[in-house]
């Protein structure tokens, strides 16, 4: 399986908490862009490994900030260079206050199955304490709008952990998104990114976070209601209605392939025997004219990934889907089983009591989950 990621960098507005490569532009730095894109994708498609991609991936920033029509482009550009498998997930962010019919219209046309909305959160202060555009009522009006343009897949993302924010602030959000209709929430908790405006309040004193129980309580109370309400825990961070996993992310968290096209992207791709690491240049003016020049806009030249480091990864990322890894999985790909490199590592998680073992792989419990971090020490020493 294999993925492309496709960034936008663009929003109507920073929120205080975004440390992403993203910002508010004119309209015709915006096609710029998206012209400059499309040259990366025919310049890409010439020099990668041919491949079929089971998923995309339009992230950002806020792609819906586009122009009508700019998606479009987008896509049939996408499919010029690249094969995209008839059955792929197809997904773009959108914000709420950002879209209309006709913009849903197009994304539909031109093949996006799938839809994620930055909810956040339904408390209108806590809304614009993280300098979000959107109101609630922005957020079900998009929705219905979605809907009605015949999307069924549909994520909210949530975040906890939020300023000012409580317990019955996040939950009432879940109920809203859930209401709505979504068929998958990513429910986050923020991080607190250096030398965003956020850190500067918070360090400051102007903005108070809650406190670590109260954060954790969130935590839980908010995967027990995402379940009481029928959304099953696939990932630490994500729920879905049965069948309505993201794709997408699966692939990351399986450590598998994947393209990143456009400002500041990544992408890991096995070339030549190797597992290979690369990223674009993150500086707008540079990737516009290296795609000008016809070469790919990387930052530096692709990092080798050893197999130690690799097979790390695999466990690390695993890990963080409940259902965990498997052995055959593993065998499959380093030749060599899961149980005989890191058997000091499961060891020393089933004594601690963070480990599930099944019949063919390993994953964590809930309290294993809970404390992922710590739990993945013993992988690294092994």
């Amino acid at each position: 399986m294999a993925g492309i990621y496709i960034h936008i960098p663009f929003c109507v507005s920073k929120c205080r908490y975004c440390d992403f490569v993203s910002f508010p532009c004119e309209t015709e730095a915006k096609k710029r862009y998206v012209d400059a894109l499309i040259h990366e994708m025919a310049i890409a498609a010439k020099e990668l490994p041919e491949k079929q991609y089971d998923t995309v991936f339009i992230g950002g920033g806020t792609p819906s900030t586009l122009e009508l029509g700019e998606i479009m482009r987008i896509m049939a550009a996408l499919h010029d260079n690249f094969s995209i498998a008839e059955d792929a997930e197809i997904t773009i962010e959108a914000n709420p206050g950002t879209l209309d019919v006709w913009k849903l219209a197009e994304y539909r046309e031109c093949g996006i199955n799938r839809l994620s909305m930055g909810l956040q959160s339904v408390n209108p202060h806590i809304l614009k304490a993280l300098g979000r555009i959107h109101t609630p009522d922005d957020f079900l009006k998009s929705m219905d709008m979605a809907k009605a343009a015949g999307f069924t897949n549909i994520n909210a993302d949530l975040m906890y952990g939020l300023p000012e924010q409580s317990t019955e602030d996040l939950l009432a959000a879940i109920a809203v998104a859930a209401g709505a209709g979504v068929t998958h929430i990513s429910a986050y908790s923020l991080i607190v990114e250096e030398n965003t405006p956020l850190y500067f309040d918070i360090n400051g004193g102007s903005v108070l976070l809650p406190g670590e129980d109260e954060t954790f309580e969130m935590y839980e109370k908010s995967k027990e209601m995402l379940e009481s309400l029928g959304f099953h825990r696939y990932e630490i961070s994500n729920y879905a209605k049965e069948g309505y996993e993201s794709r997408h992310n699966l692939n990351y968290w399986n450590n598998g392939e994947y393209v990143g096209l456009g400002l500041n992207s990544h992408s890991a791709m096995h070339i030549g025997g190797k597992w290979l690491r690369w990223a674009n240049k993150s500086e707008f003016e540079e990737y516009l004219a290296d795609t000008d020049e016809g070469k790919r806009p990387l930052a530096d030249e692709p990092q080798t990934i050893e197999r130690a480091e690799e097979m790390f990864e695999c466990v690390m990322l695993g890990l963080r889907k409940t259902a965990g890894i498997t052995n055959g999985e593993f065998e499959a790909r380093f030749g060599e089983s899961l149980f005989t490199t890191f058997s000091k590592a499961i060891a020393q998680l089933d004594e601690n009591g963070l480990l599930i073992k099944t019949a063919d792989g390993i994953r964590l419990n809930d309290r294993g989950l809970d404390i992922e971090n710590l739990a993945l020490m013993p992988f690294m020493e092994d």
